[in-house]
């Protein structure tokens, strides 16, 4: 594969993953996390994302690993 549609397909990747949470202006740091994982987004590109470092990102899958957001519980 060639440079340029490597960086092409990155492109393609990181504007479909922003589309994916851009209606999720309103959510956490962590819910936007948890729907970017699902793409298989490394840190460095959900930080481009959501806008900021790979260190919050990698703190927000720890948060998500312990406590089940958006998860419902059993009773």
């Amino acid at each position: 594969m060639k440079k340029e549609e490597k960086n092409s397909d990155n492109t393609i990747r990181l504007m479909l993953a922003y589309l994916c949470v851009a209606k999720e202006a309103e959510a956490s740091l962590v819910r936007k996390v948890e729907i970017l994982d699902r793409f298989g987004l490394s840190d460095s590109e959900i930080a481009r994302v959501c806008k900021t470092n790979a260190q919050v990102i990698a703190n927000s899958r720890q948060i998500l690993k312990k406590k089940p957001y958006g998860r419902k519980r059993k009773k």
